[in-house]
């Protein structure tokens, strides 16, 4: 028997598998794809969310803690734990040391990412570097790894792990670290969660995964039907506006489009329908996605003019580029009249002052509804350029319900030796919206605290353990 078994092969099953194994505990840990396609949707990551109260390294100037607290609670919407929330924020300002260890590099911010200088910790080589230092550190250490395994379900005691069932095969552990992602490749269960709109549309058949295929929510089924207590909305998510052309799966951050807040959205009705000018990107992308997806079609056109270009990251696929805003309205293939009709209103509404994208400045729209806050500028300069964008969902945030223990809940009661860790908890931090880099955040930190929790129930239970 196995003292820790970990389910799941991303940055929080990584994690605990680490630190469990470090604590001195046996450890298994099965990832259900095949080895080149190991990590989850961690392997598409950049950063990772940090406090500090001083500059360090590759993070500049400072970012306290109640600073932190505020931005997620902003995004959120207060649909937060802020005893859990405060817990991985706290976390974050001392995890890097012990990331290094394990072989992971970070690298200062670069050219389009220099806003979160002081707040976000780039790796070097981005998730899938991470991710390959993490299963190297751990097969130095003597965790047993095991890929294309897929769990099929928990056999639980009152609440107590027992044993988890991989086919045919039945394996028993002392103790368990849940790690393996939300539902959001499980297009079923999207299209339970959103159901039809009023046109008859089922959303969900209009969404891509920006991430792995193999997040099917299996264990989170399971652990739901056998009594887990739960924590948020089936239809909220890490949902970004991501590339029309992207691929269904693994599309990852290449196939987001930055440039919303420095023109307009409109539908394929060609009317705007949110302010693209809320607040800085890394805090409000990622709620884009969910707007689209409630637009008809589940599409969107972000527009902007030469002024804009060179002001953000450049998305892998170039949009369409027009000498006319006629010309482009056609090549998008919206109403012509309505479009104009759109800009025109929007060009007359704005009111320029000192237009600055590093800063909630001064221009917006007088008048327009929805307004545009911030960095509102008529669209007058040719060429102009369009890029077509539907819902590209990251990872869903329904999950299991925790304490400080990372321990999964029964009726209220913690499990004694049931752990949960990363994107399938994430909801007790994140009821809605997101802010760059924290789902990192919230994987290390309770990746970290389950495995360290996880070894500790395993001693309870009679484990021998070896020396790491």
């Amino acid at each position: 028997m196995v003292d820790v078994l970990v389910i799941g092969g991303g940055n929080a099953a990584l994690c605990a598998a680490l630190m469990a194994r470090e604590a001195g505990a046996s450890v298994l840990l099965l990832e259900a794809a095949p080895r080149e396609w190991r990590g989850g949707n961690s392997q598409h990551t950049r950063n990772l969310r940090c406090m500090h109260e001083a500059p360090q390294d590759v993070l500049t100037e400072a970012y306290p803690e109640e600073e932190y607290w505020q931005d997620l609670l902003k995004v959120t919407g207060g649909q937060t734990n802020e005893q859990l929330a405060r817990l991985a924020i706290r976390e974050s300002s001392h995890c890097r040391g012990w990331m290094r260890q394990h072989g992971v590099r970070f690298q200062p911010s670069l050219s389009g990412t220099l806003h979160l200088s002081r707040t976000n910790a780039f790796f070097m080589g981005g998730g899938k570097a991470l991710v390959n230092a993490y299963y190297r550190s751990a097969e130095r250490l003597g965790v047993q790894i095991r890929y294309e395994s897929p769990v099929d379900r928990l056999e639980l005691r009152a609440g107590r792990f027992v044993a988890a069932h991989c086919g045919a095969e039945r394996i028993e552990a002392r103790a368990c670290v849940v790690a393996s992602g939300g539902f959001e490749s499980n297009r079923e269960w999207l299209r339970e969660a959103w159901g039809q709109n009023e046109a008859g549309e089922w959303p969900a058949d209009n969404f891509a995964i920006r991430g792995t295929r193999f997040n099917m929510g299996v264990l989170l089924r399971d652990l739901i039907a056998q009594g887990a207590d739960t924590i948020g909305d089936p239809t909220q998510s890490h949902s970004v506006a991501i590339d029309a052309r992207a691929p269904l799966y693994d599309g990852g951050i290449c196939t987001r489009v930055d440039c919303v807040s420095l023109g307009i959205v409109v539908n394929k009705h060609a009317q705007r329908f949110y302010d693209e000018g809320e607040d800085f990107w890394p805090k409000r992308y990622a709620i884009w996605g969910r707007l689209v997806a409630h637009q008809p079609g589940q599409l969107a056109y972000s527009v902007i003019d030469a002024k804009a270009i060179g002001r953000f990251m450049p998305p892998v696929f170039p949009g369409e580029k027009a000498d006319s805003l006629e010309q482009l309205a056609r090549q998008l293939g919206l109403d012509e009249p309505a479009f104009m009709r759109t800009v025109k209103d929007y060009n007359a509404a704005c009111r320029v002052g000192s237009f600055d994208h590093a800063v909630l400045d001064d221009c917006h729209t007088e008048g327009l509804s929805p307004a545009k806050t911030h960095w509102a500028r008529p669209l007058d300069t040719a060429p102009f350029y369009g890029y077509a964008l539907k819902p590209g969902i990251t990872f869903t945030y329904l999950g299991m319900k925790v304490n400080e223990q990372a321990a999964v809940h029964f009726g209220g009661q913690a499990s004694p030796n049931l752990f949960a860790a990363g994107e399938i908890m994430a909801g007790n931090v994140l009821g809605k919206g997101y802010t760059a880099g924290v789902g990192m955040t919230i994987g290390t930190a309770f990746g970290r605290i389950a495995g360290v929790q996880a070894a500790q129930a395993a001693i309870k239970n009679g484990a021998n353990f070896a020396t790491a």
